[in-house]
C-alpha cells in the first residue's frame, strides 16, 4: 500500500540535464516543485581523477541504478539482438548526465527546425529518403533562441558567437543562426593540435572555430574557471566548472523555497484520473517503501528510453497501451547519433594532445547540415568535424596500431610507446533521421530488478545516414592529411544501440496523429503531462541534443507557468 503525500502544484521526474532546467523557472514563478531522482548528491569526493573508476567502472557505481535498465537493441524486428552494453550511456544522480557528460553545448541550426520542406524547396520532396517520418517543427529557431539564451546565461556557456543579431563574425561560427547577444564567457583556451588542426582547415578554406562548452573558461557564478586537468569526460568536476544542473539551475531553484529535491526515488508510473482523464500524480519507490505524489501538473524528464518506457508502463484504463499512446506514437520517430563514421590519425610527430577535454576543441561546419549544395549527392543532412584534446594513459595505450604492429607483445609494446601521443580521434556527428520502422518499446523478456520491461530499441542507420557518414569521413581525412597525418583508419557506420543522443519516442508537433506532445511540450491526449528531453525533439542536426533540450525544457516550464489555469483545468 503506497503512502499517499501531501499535493503539490508540480512534479518533475528526473533532476537531470532537463529537469534540472525546468525547476528553475517554476519555482521563480511561486510554484510549488517536488523534483524525483533516482540517483543521490554527488560531491568532490566522488570526482577522482581516476580513469579507471570514471571510464571502466561506470562512475559512480552508488547511483547507478541505470545499469540496471540498459536497453536492448536489434537492428530490425529479424535480427537478433546485438551484445548488451555493460554500462548504460546515461547515469543517475542530482544532475544527471549532466554530472558526466561531454558539456558541448550547441544550438541547433536554422535548417535543422524545417528539413522537410527547406529539402522540398531546394531539390524536390523525392530528396526525402523513402521511410522516413521526418517532418518541420511546429516552430523554428527564432522561437527557440530566447531560451537558449536563457540556458546558456543560466547554466553558463563558453564559446564565441558567429552571428551576432545578423553580423557575422568569422571568430565564431558563421554557419549559425543569429543569436541576440554574445556568450557569457569566452572559448575555452586551445591547445598546440587545436591551434594546428585550425590553421589546417583555413588553409583548406574552410571556416574553423571553437565550439561551446557548459565549463567555465573564467570564473562565473562564483564558481572557477576549468582546470583542464582531463578526467572530467565520463566524469565530474571536483572544482564545480563544469556546469552540471547540479552546481547551477537546481541551487537556484532550492533557494526560493519552492523547490523539494527528493532523491533515491524510483518512479514506477504515472497515474491517471478515471474521471478527468488527467494525470493526478506519481507512484516511486523510496527506501523499499512505495508513495504517491499527488500533483496538478507531472513533468516527465528523465530521458528518452525512460520517458517511453514510464509512459508504455503507466497503463490504465483510459490508456490501455501506454500513457498518451491511444494513437500510438509512444515510442515512434526514434533515432540517434550514436558512435559511428568515426576517423583515426596517425601523425610523424607528438601532438601534445595530453589531458584536456573534448568540449576543447576545433569545428568545421562546412558540410554540416545544407550548408553545401547537395544536388550530385544521394543523401541530405551533414555533419560537424570536430577534434579535440583528451588523452589519459589506458586511453592512450588503447591505441590501434594501424595496421603496422601487432595488436599484443613486444612489438605493440614498442609502438605504443614511440606513438601513444602521436594520434587523435575525430568525433563527427552527422544529421539523423527518424524512419516508420526504427522505434522503442517494452522488452518482451528482459525485466529490470522490480520486474519491469526495459525499453527495446529497433533501429539502425539507413542509406542516408550510412552516405552522411561515408561523406564526412572523406572530408574529415582531407583536413587530416593537411595536418600532416601519415596514416588513418576509418571506423564503421556503427549501430543504433543505447546512446547519450537519443532522439524521439514523444516526438513534438501539432498533428496528434503523428506527435505525442504538442509544440509547448504537452500531451496531446492528457494536457496537464509535460514531457521534456530528447525525446521530443524530431530532428538531430549535426549537433549534441543537451543544450536544445535544456532550452525546451525552459520553454514547457515558462508555459506552464503562464498557463496554469488552463493547463491544470484540461
Amino acid at each position: 500500500m503506497a503512502t499517499n503525500l501531501k499535493k503539490t502544484d508540480v512534479v518533475v521526474i528526473g533532476l537531470g540535464a532537463v529537469g534540472g532546467v525546468a525547476v528553475l523557472p517554476l519555482a521563480r514563478a511561486g510554484l510549488n516543485v517536488i523534483g524525483l531522482e533516482a540517483g543521490t548528491w554527488l560531491d568532490a569526493t566522488e570526482f577522482a581523477a581516476d580513469e579507471v573508476s570514471n571510464n571502466f567502472r561506470g562512475w559512480p557505481r552508488s547511483v547507478q541504478k541505470a545499469n540496471h535498465e540498459i536497453p536492448t537493441h536489434r537492428p530490425n524486428d529479424k535480427a537478433p539482438y546485438s551484445p548488451r552494453f555493460p554500462l548504460h550511456p546515461m547515469m543517475n544522480a542530482v544532475g544527471g548526465t549532466s554530472m558526466h557528460y561531454w558539456a558541448q553545448s550547441w544550438r541547433l541550426n536554422p535548417w535543422d527546425f524545417k528539413v522537410a520542406s527547406e529539402t522540398a524547396k531546394r531539390y524536390g520532396k523525392s530528396r526525402i529518403p523513402q521511410g522516413s517520418t521526418v517532418e518541420d517543427w511546429p516552430f523554428g529557431l527564432e522561437e527557440l533562441e530566447p531560451f537558449y539564451d536563457k540556458v546558456e546565461y543560466e547554466v553558463g556557456v563558453s564559446g564565441k558567437a558567429g552571428n551576432l543579431q545578423g553580423r557575422i563574425d568569422p571568430a565564431g561560427n558563421i554557419f549559425e543562426g543569429p543569436r541576440q547577444r554574445e556568450y557569457p564567457m569566452p572559448p575555452l583556451r586551445g591547445t598546440e593540435f587545436t591551434e594546428r588542426m585550425g590553421a589546417a582547415a583555413k588553409r583548406l578554406g574552410w571556416h574553423p572555430f571553437s565550439g561551446p562548452a557548459a565549463i567555465n573558461s573564467q570564473v562565473y557564478d562564483g564558481r572557477p574557471g576549468c582546470g583542464y586537468h582531463g578526467y572530467c569526460n565520463r566524469g565530474g568536476c571536483h572544482i564545480q566548472a563544469k556546469n552540471s544542473t547540479a552546481v547551477s539551475t537546481i541551487p537556484r531553484a532550492q533557494k526560493t523555497g519552492r523547490l523539494n529535491v527528493v532523491d533515491q526515488a524510483h518512479v514506477l508510473r504515472i497515474a491517471v484520473d478515471e474521471r478527468s482523464g488527467l494525470v493526478s500524480g506519481v507512484y516511486y519507490l523510496k527506501g523499499g517503501q512505495e508513495y504517491f505524489q499527488p500533483a496538478d501538473v507531472v513533468l516527465l524528464g528523465s530521458y528518452t528510453y525512460e520517458n517511453v518506457r514510464l509512459l508504455l508502463l503507466s497503463k490504465s484504463k483510459a490508456f490501455a497501451n501506454g500513457l498518451a499512446n491511444n494513437h500510438g506514437q509512444v515510442g515512434r520517430h526514434y533515432f540517434s547519433h550514436n558512435t559511428g563514421s568515426m576517423l583515426t590519425a596517425l601523425f610523424p610527430f607528438d601532438i601534445n594532445a595530453w589531458y584536456g577535454m573534448p568540449a576543447q576543441g576545433v569545428g568545421v561546419d562546412n558540410y554540416a547540415d545544407d550548408n553545401f549544395d547537395h544536388t550530385g549527392l544521394d543523401f541530405i543532412g551533414g555533419g560537424n568535424l570536430w577534434v579535440y584534446s583528451d588523452r589519459r594513459p589506458i586511453g592512450a595505450a588503447s591505441m590501434t596500431t594501424f595496421g603496422k604492429a601487432p595488436r599484443w607483445g613486444a612489438a605493440w609494446k614498442s609502438f605504443v610507446r614511440e606513438n601513444a601521443d602521436r594520434w587523435n580521434i575525430a568525433y563527427l556527428q552527422k544529421t539523423t533521421l527518424p524512419y516508420e520502422d526504427n522505434y522503442l518499446d517494452l522488452d518482451p523478456v528482459v525485466k529490470d530488478p522490480l520486474g519491469n520491461p526495459v525499453t527495446r530499441i529497433t533501429a539502425d542507420f539507413k542509406d542516408n545516414e550510412k552516405r552522411v557518414g561515408a561523406y564526412i569521413q572523406d572530408r574529415m581525412t582531407q583536413w587530416f592529411k593537411e595536418a600532416g597525418a601519415i596514416a588513418i583508419e576509418r571506423g564503421s557506420a556503427g549501430t543504433m544501440g543505447p546512446s547519450t543522443h537519443a532522439y524521439g519516442g514523444t516526438r513534438m508537433g501539432d498533428n496528434v496523429e503523428t506527435n505525442v506532445v504538442n509544440r509547448w511540450g504537452f500531451a496531446h491526449e492528457v494536457p496537464n503531462l509535460g514531457i521534456i528531453g530528447g525525446s521530443v525533439m524530431g530532428t538531430s542536426g549535426a549537433r549534441n541534443p543537451t543544450l536544445t533540450a535544456q532550452a525546451l525544457a525552459w520553454r514547457t516550464a515558462d508555459y506552464l507557468a503562464r498557463s496554469w489555469g488552463s493547463i491544470v483545468k484540461g
